[in-house]
């Protein structure tokens, strides 16, 4: 490399560092309550009326708590579930600490205006894929409904980070829905040097969620991550929240003709491959979800 290719080649580097670091500054901290958790967690035996009284501090909080872990959606519809003591008995700790982590997420951008066609669109995909684990479930490992869930809160987080950091990411959104051949995530990367698939990852990596987590949040654009050789640099659970998120966000376009990309059709037979499923099979899916009255609103 001659000297003024390094010399480019640095400069390069440079900018995207400083971009990052412009992004990293972007993501919100860890909310205190799942700090409060983790600690609990690491205990021999965790005191869940510490718990309680934290989260319960937040009232909005506690109450979309207690709606999770008494909704038939995720399995539960217990009327007995009324404290947020019983919600985390009855759906335990890991769990609570994801879920509380997604219903966060929200809350933590409350200061980016105009989201909130987002956030109702990411909530929808998010109950359409808790619905949907229990049709498709994963083949290599458990997978409850309130983890699919969690992942549809957060697998387009870093969205909201780049509306935040720059004025014309609208705009690039647009252009990267209406893409039919590219990743979505190229055509932000060509105008940003950045996507929001790899500030999600780092939102996820600094709110300490799973890694399985991280690693959908990262390549869940990346058909080559779905299928093919590169599969298996990720494990097999990340590919199913990628698959079956990506199922759910077509159901939901599908069932209301709004929030419109091309994803389906870039990624669809991949993420079939990935659930054992066929076309018609998912067909049939979607009819049943029409059929049962899944949400196709915000419940949460």
């Amino acid at each position: 490399m001659t000297e003024p290719e390094m010399s480019a080649a640095n400069s390069e580097r440079l900018v995207l560092a400083l971009k990052d670091e412009l992004i990293t500054i972007g993501i919100p901290p860890r909310p205190t309550v799942l700090q409060s958790i983790e600690r609990e967690m690491r205990q021999d035996e965790p005191d869940y009326s510490v718990l309680e009284k934290v989260i319960s501090l937040d009232v909005g909080l506690a109450a979309s708590l207690l709606k999770i872990a008494k909704s038939p959606l995720f399995g539960s519809a217990s009327a007995n579930v009324t404290t947020v003591k019983t919600a985390l008995q009855i759906l335990g700790l890991k769990t609570v600490a994801t879920a509380i982590a997604g219903l966060s997420l929200r809350k933590a951008f409350a200061n980016v205006p105009n989201l909130e066609r987002f956030w109702d669109a990411s909530a929808c995909v998010a109950q359409i894929s808790a619905w949907l684990v229990t049709k498709v479930p994963c083949s290599e490992k458990k997978i409850r409904p309130e983890e699919v869930y969690t992942f549809g809160l957060f697998r387009d987080a870093g969205i909201p980070v780049l509306l935040a950091n720059y004025s014309d990411y609208l705009d690039i959104l647009k252009v990267a829905n209406a893409e039919a051949n590219q990743p979505f995530t190229t055509i932000e990367d060509e105008e940003l040097g950045v996507n929001h698939a790899y500030i999600g990852s780092k939102l996820a990596k600094d709110w300490e969620l799973p890694q399985e987590f991280r690693s959908a949040i990262e390549f869940h654009h990346n058909r080559g991550m779905i299928e093919g050789t590169e599969a298996a640099q990720i494990p097999m659970a990340s590919r199913y929240f990628i698959a079956i998120s990506q199922m759910a966000e077509s159901f939901h376009q599908q069932a209301t003709q709004k929030s419109q990309t091309l994803e389906w059709v870039k990624l669809g037979m991949a993420c079939l491959g990935v659930l054992g499923i066929t076309q018609d099979e998912a067909a049939a899916l979607f009819d049943q979800m029409i059929a049962e009255g899944v949400p196709l609103r915000p419940e949460f």
